[in-house]
């Protein structure tokens, strides 16, 4: 295939998923609107659902102090919810760390698990913690985060008052953000997935990715459908497929805001965002071919852009991204009306504009610093994307051959 045919295909895939994200920065602004007066409504409800959170902890001590002292600060009736913490197999000082917070926190419940039926992963965890609890609904937490203190009653609100939901994602939001450049790249990203995507697509298709923690779920739901599937690295987004399957929908709710902490360095994020990338690999090959198996034809439409992202626009970002080095070298010269640059920076520019439009919905982050790191990130950040799509297809071909199970793939966390 020549020189030419390549660019025009790679720049076809890469502005269809541009000009949808033009799409998606509408929707997600009139969520915004949607949505944005909603903080100062009257959340007082006749009864107040039991919730069990849940949240799973292994080798947390550097965090899950904090992160149990937030959980029981919640603006929620104390009688009506119960906080689990499923603590993992922990070789360090987490056990410790929660029989100390226990006398201080009555709502405070610990699971300790032990091999064999423990250090199988986040979806095990929460399948214990599940069995144990006993709440009507069902909130999950990451062990690192801080959730401020409307956060379960916002949540729970907007569950209680609309039966067709089976669960409600709140935002997640970088506590360390200011640490480097990585964690304000990170931040942007987040928030920019969360305003463009979440956002978005629950205006428009009513489609919204459970992110692993700050949501509640009815407890219902997940005895029906059996709880989270241990197999599934990113047990968030397959769970999410089955809740849409089962014929319920999910919301995005920008006001129910958990604070976390974010990878401060390139090893522990690469080793992060490389397990999300295989989770979302198994999740297309499980799903793609069975797309039209599925009851809610939304979600097949979501499997399918997992699918064109991680295969055919990744294939386009690599092949621009080489036509444009080799062309800027003068290697490559490619007959065509327009120059290769120009088209290029076109596309460069949509992804700012697009990028900074989503950041500016949050309150304080549409600063010009932010734009600067925008333009910056581009040539960094996000050409890291590149190299952990690879890395993930390797480990899962690896794996695979070794017949490889699975274990916790914890993020590190620091004290900060």
């Amino acid at each position: 295939m020549d020189a030419e045919r390549l660019f025009f295909i790679s720049m076809g895939a890469t502005w269809l998923i541009l000009f949808y994200h033009v799409f998606l920065t509408v929707g997600g602004y009139k969520h915004f609107l949607k949505t944005m007066h909603d903080d100062d409504v009257d959340m007082k409800m006749d009864y107040y659902p039991f919730v069990s959170v849940l949240v799973p902890a292994h080798n947390e001590e550097a965090v899950i102090g904090r992160t149990v002292e937030a959980l029981g600060r919640f603006a929620y009736p104390k009688d009506r919810y119960e906080i689990v913490v499923i603590n993992d197999c922990s070789s360090d000082k987490t056990g410790l760390i929660l029989e100390e917070k226990q006398k201080k926190i009555p709502q405070l419940k610990v699971v300790t698990l032990q091999p064999p039926v423990g250090a199988k992963g986040k979806s095990n965890a929460l399948n214990h913690g599940l069995k144990v609890s006993c709440g009507e609904y069902v909130a999950v937490y990451d062990a690192d985060n801080t959730p401020e203190r409307g956060a379960l009653l916002q949540l729970v609100y907007k569950l209680y008052t609309n039966d067709k939901l089976g669960a409600v994602v709140g935002k997640f939001r970088t506590r360390n953000r200011n640490v480097n450049y990585l964690t304000r790249f990170i931040n942007i990203e987040t928030l920019s997935f969360q305003w463009l995507l979440q956002a978005s697509r629950c205006y428009w298709f009513g489609l919204t990715t459970i992110p692993g923690t700050n949501f509640v779920v009815r407890r219902s739901i997940l005895e029906s459908i059996n709880g989270w599937n241990d197999q599934a690295l990113t047990e968030d987004t397959e769970l999410t497929i089955r809740i849409y399957d089962f014929g319920y929908t999910i919301f995005w709710y920008p006001h129910a805001v958990t604070w976390e902490q974010e990878p401060e360095s390139l090893r522990v994020w690469m080793k992060q965002r490389t397990r999300w990338a295989r989770g979302n690999l198994w999740i297309i090959s499980q799903y793609l071919l069975r797309i039209f198996q599925l009851k809610d034809r939304k979600i097949g439409t979501d499997i399918v852009y997992f699918a064109f992202k991680y295969f055919v626009f990744f294939a386009a970002v690599i092949i621009s991204d080489i036509l444009f080095v080799l062309g800027a070298l003068g290697i490559v010269r490619l007959s065509i009306d327009a120059p290769l640059s120009l088209i290029w920076m076109l596309a460069y520019a949509l992804f700012v504009t697009e990028t900074f439009i989503s950041l500016s919905l949050e309150r304080g982050e549409g600063s010009l610093s932010n734009l600067f790191l925008i333009c910056l990130m581009y040539f960094t950040y996000c050409q890291l994307w590149i190299i952990l799509v690879f890395k993930a297809l390797y480990e899962s071909l690896k794996d695979k051959i070794q017949g490889k199970g699975f274990h916790w793939y914890k993020t590190e966390r620091s004290s900060n």
